[in-house]
This record gives structure tokens, sequence and C-alpha cells, in this order.
């Protein structure tokens, strides 16, 4: 039998258009690939995560329209995931839908709902605790739904029940290592239970949420013999067949990108899906000839075409030479749009207006965010105007401690690198030149010192710890909830790790105000992420 994965990307709360998408797929799996099941993600009809879109009250009729108008169009079986309300309790479903039927003939609920971190499924449905198995083509197929595949009991229910194979329908949200860290679970089961798993992942960007796809299947000893294309949209076919009463499987296994790699087509696959199904133009950001917003501009090129991107230099007295060159000369290796706005007058006219406020005051990091500001009003004008989002450049670790300007560099809609430490923003710079093979970002951007260029010869480490240093401890603290005590058990000096514990916490406040951006670790500023702004937490626990 010959089975065909859907790796599909929809668009949260696009019922109808995801339902097409369906439609449309299922006959290019029958037509080109001779399928004989077509199988799509968790929730592929609602898109993922829908939030509150589950509590309006007409998601439900809509689904069982979408359905209805599913069966209609296609011609042969599909597995697909909707949310689903029965007896008046709401379900995360998986049916299975049978051409010329306008309701699923068997439907699976989902047993293991994950309430951590990103997910709170709790909040919207309520877990099922029966196996569903089918049967199709004199296979007997088993249903699972994304976070059920990591604990042992919905597998085993479905092989207790009788199934040959398992389907596990997911939408699986990329992080570092998490690829390894699926198949190490999907081959657990499989070995288990003696059975093959196809493993089926949502592809896209969702607001703060990356979905890699990376769809592939596993044998009954564990092994992988399918895998799909990561960050883009697929259809991965696989063969099933039994050989001395042993179910086998056959596919192409696509190379799985790594590292830098992934890293950055995860933040080029945000950036794309949340310009596009926002629907805006196009992007621009302040381009400072310096390594984060290089490499914005180079995810923002790779997402939407140098036509659709504008890069901006606002000067200003403190601005080095070499920035300015720096600047001019990504924007134009890269073909973008490139204007320069110097911001001295808009400076300028500023303290005017507050040079009795300020007088007898000395000059302090006031007039220091007053330039950024100056910039981040400037952005947001010509968003305003032209229809783009602005997106914003700083990193995780600037993040983390508060280096960053209110209203200033933080102004924006969209940051791509908000979940990059900045060592990990030199070592995907440094993997994007290499694979152009060329200095898409200038080589000084990469070697010289940073800076913020606020205050004559500035460098970054006039503020805070080295970067090595700082994002070592930052990694313990913040994706691991390691308290300071257990960081500086790790080796760290005290001083440096409470100064950097202190400005992480004292800054809540700022990233609330932040704009949204992919997560790409293990624990992300956000919705990953959430602590009270007022709050009398000692620092050293």
């Amino acid at each position: 039998m010959r089975l065909v994965m859907a790796q599909r990307n929809p668009l949260v709360g696009d019922i109808e258009g995801n339902a097409g998408a369906v439609v449309a797929a299922t006959r290019e799996a029958r037509n080109l690939l001779g399928a004989e099941l077509v199988i799509f993600p968790e929730l592929m009809l609602t898109g993922y995560p829908p939030e509150d879109l589950l509590l309006r009250p007409s998601l439900n009729t809509r689904i069982d329209e979408a359905l209805a108008a599913i069966g209609a169009e296609i011609a042969v079986p599909v597995v697909l995931g909707y949310p689903a309300v029965r007896n008046g309790i709401r379900r995360n479903a998986a049916g299975v839908l049978f051409p010329g039927e306008s309701r699923p003939r068997h439907e699976y609920f989902k047993r293991c709902l994950p309430n951590y971190r990103v997910f709170d499924e709790k909040r919207y449905f309520q877990a099922g605790d029966q196996p569903c198995v089918f049967e199709l083509g004199g296979e007997k197929l088993g249903l699972t739904i994304c976070e059920d595949i990591w604990f042992q009991g919905p597998a085993a229910s479905a092989a207790e029940a009788g199934a040959t194979s398992l389907i596990n329908l997911n939408a699986s949200p990329f992080r570092l290592g998490k690829l390894e860290e699926r198949y190490e679970q999907v081959s657990a089961r499989a070995r288990e239970t003696g059975l093959p798993v196809f493993y089926c992942n949502l592809v896209g960007g969702q607001d703060e949420l990356v979905f890699d796809g990376a769809s592939f299947a596993v044998d009954a000893n564990g092994e992988r013999r399918v895998q799909g294309a990561s960050f883009e949209e697929g259809l991965v076919p696989l063969d099933l067949d039994q050989e001395g009463g042993t179910p086998r499987v056959h596919g192409e296994v696509l190379p799985a990108p790594e590292g830098d790699e992934s890293l950055y087509r995860a933040l080029v696959l945000a950036t794309r899906d949340y310009v596009n199904k926002n629907g805006f133009k196009g992007a621009l950001l302040g381009l400072s000839g310096g390594i984060d917003s290089a490499l914005t501009l180079a995810v923002a090129v790779d997402a939407l075409g140098p036509e659709r991107v504008e890069a901006v230099m606002m000067p200003f007295r403190y601005t080095a030479k070499i920035s300015i060159e720096d600047a001019e000369q990504q924007a134009r290796t890269l073909r973008v749009r490139y204007r320069v706005l110097p911001i001295e007058s808009a400076f300028n006219g500023f303290m005017e207006i507050l040079e009795d406020a300020f007088a007898g005051l000395a000059t302090d990091t006031t007039e220091e965010n007053l330039q950024a500001r100056c910039r981040g009003v400037l952005l947001m004008a010509l968003s305003n105007k032209s229809g783009s989002v602005v997106l914003t450049t700083g990193n995780k670790s600037e993040m983390a401690v508060g280096y960053a300007t209110l209203y200033g560099d933080m102004a924006g809609g969209f940051s791509v690198l908000k979940d990059v430490f900045k060592t990990s923003v030199y070592r995907i710079a440094r993997w994007r030149n290499q694979k152009a093979g060329t200095e898409i970002i200038p080589d000084r951007v990469i070697t010289r010192p940073p800076s913020a260029e606020l205050a004559p010869d500035q460098v970054d480490a006039d503020s805070l710890p080295g970067y090595d240093e700082l994002d070592a401890i930052l990694e313990r603290y913040v994706e691991q909830d390691m308290s300071a005590e257990a960081v500086i058990r790790d080796g760290f000096d005290r001083d440096t790790v409470y100064r950097v514990v202190k400005l992480t916490d004292r800054n809540e406040y700022k990233r609330r105000q932040a704009a949204v951006g992919p997560r790409v670790s293990r624990r992300a500023f956000g919705k990953d992420r959430r602590y009270p702004i007022t709050n009398g937490w000692r620092p050293g626990d």
C-alpha cells in the first residue's frame, strides 16, 4: 500500500482555505504519486495553535462544513486533524474521511495533552482515553496525535487493539536539536510495539512558533526508512508491505539540516510566513553596519526576495565611517533598496525642545536612547507609508539584560533574532557567508568589536560581560532555569552572575513590549517563559 504524508503549511483560522489545501494535496498525491491514503498534520483544518479561536461559537459548524466539503471532493481516504466537539466535549481529533462521506468514519481523540512551555492544550481540550484502529488495504492502522507518541500508553493501546502500523499526526514546533529527540521517541515506540510509525508534521511559521515539517517514517525496528524535506511543504510517499509477516517500509530519505543551517532556515521560514500571512507588502529595517542588522537583512532577503526588502542607514555623529561603508556594501551585494537618513537634525530638534527640562542635568543614557528613538520614529513612518513591516534587529543576549531601547531599536513588528544568542548570531553569519561562497555579510562586520555607536568610542564590552561569558550564564539561567548559585557552582564569577541575573529579571517589562519573534531554542522569551513583571523573587533561588 502506498501512503503519502502531506506536509502542509496551513493558515491559522482559515478553515475553508485549509480544507481547500487538503483537497488539492490529496488530488496531487493520488494523481502523481498513486496514493491510497493521504495523511495530514495535527489540527490541519484550523492550523496550530488556534488558541482562543477554538472558543468561537461558529467554529464547530465551520469544521463540520469543511469536512463535508473535503469528503465530496477527494478520491482516496484521508487522515487529518481538527477540533471536534462530541457530546459537549471539545477534543483534539484525528479523523479518517472516505470519499463521498460528509463525516469521518473513524475518530481518535488525543490522549496526552501538553500543557507546558508553549503548549496550553488543557485550556481548550479534554483528553481522550480510547485507541482507534481502522482497516485499509489489508493493513490495520492505529491513530495517535503528537504528544501521544512521547509516552508508551497510546501506542501500546493501539497495538493491543490490533494495529499493524501507527500513524502519528503532529504540530511539533522546531527548536535546535528537536529532530533527533523526535527520532528517539518514535523509534522507542516502534521497538516497544513492533510496529512501524509514520510521523507527519506541520510546516510553517505561526507568530512565535516555527514548524519544520521533516516528516519521517520508521520501521518496526525503529530504523528511519523515510525522511521528508525540512522547512518546506512537500508530499512524502512511503510504501508499506509485508515480508514473512513483518511490515516493511520503503521510501526516500532526504538529508535533514542540522545546527546553524537549521537555525537559519527556521528564521527564514518564520520571517516569510509572518510577513506574507499578515499581508505586509514587504519588510524594512535599520541597517547599522553591525552584525545583528546584517544577519537580519540576509534572512529577510532569503525570505522575501530583494525587491521586497528595504534597508535604512540612519547615521549620527558617533556612527563610524566603516559602519556606513559596510552597510552600503551589504545592501548593494543583496540588491535591496537602500536609503540614508541622517538623524542629526531630528536629535537636535528634540534636544532643543527638552533644553529647559534638561537644564543643569548631566548627559547620560537619556541622550543615547533618544538617538535610538529618532531612528525608531523614522522606521515606523516608512512602515506606515509603504505597508512594509519593520524588522527589529536585537538578539536574545541583549533582550535578556535590557541592552535595548524601548520605542527605539525595539520598535517594530517582528524580531527575527529575538531567540538567538549573540554568539550564535556570529556563527550563523559565518555559515551564511560560507554557503554563499562570498561575503553576503561583510567580513569586518563579523570580526570588529560590537558597538551600539551611541557614544564616542563605545563598545558593548563597556556595559556587558563578554558575550561568550554572558551567553553561557544566560543559557543556564534562562533556558535551564538554574539558580544564580547553581550557575556560580558551574565556575562563573559570583558578581558577574548576580549582575546578569538581576538585569534579566529587571527587564521583563521591556520584553513584554517587544515584538514577537521566532522560537528556536529550548526556552524563549514570550509565551515560552512568562515571568511576572512585578515580583519579589530572590534572584539567588
